[in-house]
């Protein structure tokens, strides 16, 4: 027989678990309730989130080959994604190639952060490296100066120069760069505002910003600076590590430079190269005036400011000549010695450059055609005559891809074929072509 104390604690312990099924049974039916409300007030072709819409199987798509591998998968979307860049439109726009830039680089202490490996400030002096040498290599004619953003001034870290071993040897010390501090945006293009003012108007002016804090201490209203570089034309661009600021938007919109939020270092580097290319210049829209010859002649005097310009070819001194402290070359109108070209003279301000740079940056005017994706052999007028590229001598492939690997401008054979001089490339030669010797090795244009 159970005892007294039993059965009490037994009935304690049913009527607790009858009161819990009973408040569960509550919260049940008022959850099934609010999901009817909302089932009632969504529409049924809408998803319950919006990226549910662009999700797709990736990993579906990556198909083995014969042998197993994946590493004809991989190929195929480099090829895919190299032909998508080429096929962009290729019209000859009227550019600016003599370029003037200040590289503002964020040296406070949010560029420690880890969140690119293994440091911030690490992966920007590394990408800061490549992109100077790349840039001076795409704008011979072009000059860059580089400013530090730390401890809330802009430090002067490069001056102005043409010289891409001046601007490197520059940023080369890491301690002297070491980040402190809080960052000034109103400071640093203070700074590289000043430093172009006296710049002809010929020249773009450019103000390029690697920018990793969420804050900026100002000392006033930095719209009044967005102003003042809008009256002077300069073209800001602004490469963001962390998230983005509607100043900096702002200051990118209103300019007529690019924004972008970097999510990884490979996107962060695509970011940096994709200002490498000069920007087209801004034409002049002559305005309906009451004059009319008037308004036309005055916009025509100011389109022609920017149609001709005085360079000199400098003398290279010979070998046989007395010694001297670096001074390699003759300026053509006051016959001062130069060191390096291309640069302004010091004596007359004369611009001196070499021919081999006014060639190099003749291509961003007028740029390759983009070659013909050949879709099928029935294309190829003679197969055993052109069997391999015409630039590497590399054999082209004797089986077409298969249809699923065709698409987006890729040719089925291999084969990518020049407009002018109908001869065949590869898929490699024709990318080196577009984009590394700028002239079709078939017609030399």
């Amino acid at each position: 027989m159970d005892s007294d104390s039993d059965i009490s604690i037994s009935d304690y312990d049913e009527q607790n678990l009858s009161r819990s099924k009973a408040k569960g049974k509550g919260k049940a039916t008022d959850k099934d309730k609010r999901k009817k409300e909302k089932a009632k007030r969504k529409p049924k072709d809408v998803q319950a989130y919006t990226w549910e819409a662009n999700f797709t199987r990736s990993w579906e798509t990556v198909q083995e080959d014969e042998r197993g591998s994946l590493q004809g998968a991989v190929d195929d979307w480099m090829v895919r994604g190299r032909r998508k860049r080429l096929l962009a439109p290729q019209n000859a726009i009227r550019r600016t190639i003599i370029r003037h830039m200040v590289l503002l680089i964020d040296l406070s202490s949010s560029m420690m952060d880890r969140d690119m490996r293994p440091t911030r400030f690490a992966v920007t002096l590394q990408y800061a490296r490549e992109f100077i040498i790349e840039w001076f290599d795409q704008n011979p004619l072009g000059q860059m100066a580089v400013v530090g953003m730390r401890a809330g001034v802009g430090e002067r870290i490069s001056d102005m120069s043409g010289n891409p071993q001046d601007v490197l040897k520059s940023i080369s010390d890491r301690h002297k760069l070491e980040p402190t501090g809080e960052p000034s945006l109103q400071n640093s293009i203070e700074m590289a505002r000043n430093s172009m003012n006296h710049l002809p108007t010929h020249s773009s002016r450019e103000i390029l910003i690697i920018f990793g804090s969420l804050t900026t201490c100002d000392p006033g209203n930095i719209h009044e600076t967005l102003d003042e570089c809008v009256k002077n034309k300069i073209r800001i661009s602004i490469v963001a590590l962390a998230a983005e600021m509607k100043i900096c938007r702002e200051l990118c919109d209103k300019t007529g430079g690019q924004f972008g939020v970097a999510m990884n270092e490979g996107h962060f580097k695509d970011l940096l190269f994709e200002i490498v290319p000069p920007p087209a210049q801004r034409g002049i829209i002559p305005r309906p005036a009451t004059g009319g010859t008037t308004a036309t002649a005055a916009a025509t005097t100011a389109n022609a400011a920017a149609d001709l310009m005085m360079m000199g070819f400098p003398t290279r001194l010979p070998d046989a000549s007395p010694p001297s402290l670096c001074q390699r070359f003759l300026c053509p109108r006051c016959l001062a010695k130069v060191c390096d070209v291309p640069t302004d003279c010091d004596i007359c301000g004369l611009m001196i450059v070499s021919s081999p740079h006014l060639a190099r940056s003749y291509h961003h005017l007028f740029p390759v055609k983009p070659y013909t994706a050949v879709a099928s052999f029935d294309a190829v007028p003679d197969p055993s005559a052109t069997s391999s590229c015409h630039a590497c001598s590399r054999p082209f492939p004797t089986t077409a891809a298969p249809p699923a690997n065709v698409g987006e401008g890729m040719s089925a054979i291999g084969r990518y074929r020049c407009p002018d001089c109908n001869t065949d490339f590869c898929s490699d030669c024709d990318v080196f072509v577009h984009d590394v010797i700028h002239c079709c090795p078939g017609c030399s244009k």
